[in-house]
């Protein structure tokens, strides 16, 4: 039998962390860039212009196999259209985290990549004003 310690998080708070049940998602437009990729997961982290609705600016989406992940570049500025998914958490399970934990959560959130545009940022530009000097 596993030893419990006391960083441990109550079996009631974990099964209602990954029983959380998701709302309707809403469909997200936002600009930002890639950070890294989970080739194993089908996910990338993306650094997004504009925070979302929690505040963040980094986030992990999973990835749709109808996007291949290899034709993407880091660092590069895209359009990302995605589906944020959030499951809203009780005042008890709230209240744990905050108090026990000292982590601020109220909900959970999911990202589902829907598409993305990389975006031309003048790099035709610098290419002709180097090719002059």
């Amino acid at each position: 039998m596993v030893k419990k310690k006391e960083d441990d998080i109550p079996e009631w708070v974990t099964d209602e962390i990954q029983n959380a049940k998701f709302k309707k998602p809403v469909e997200m437009k936002q600009s930002g860039y890639i950070l890294e990729f989970y080739y194993d997961d089908n996910k990338l982290d993306a650094q997004l212009y504009d925070g979302v609705e929690d505040g963040r600016h980094i986030i992990t989406m999973d990835v749709p196999k109808t996007i291949k992940m290899d034709g993407l570049l880091k660092g590069e500025v895209y359009e990302f259209i995605f589906d944020q998914h959030k499951a809203p958490l009780s005042k008890k399970v709230t209240e744990f985290l905050d108090k026990e934990k000292e982590i601020e959560m109220k909900a959970i959130y999911q990202f589902d990549l829907k598409s993305l545009e990389l975006t031309e940022v003048g790099s035709s530009e610098a290419t002709d004003s180097d090719a002059e000097e």
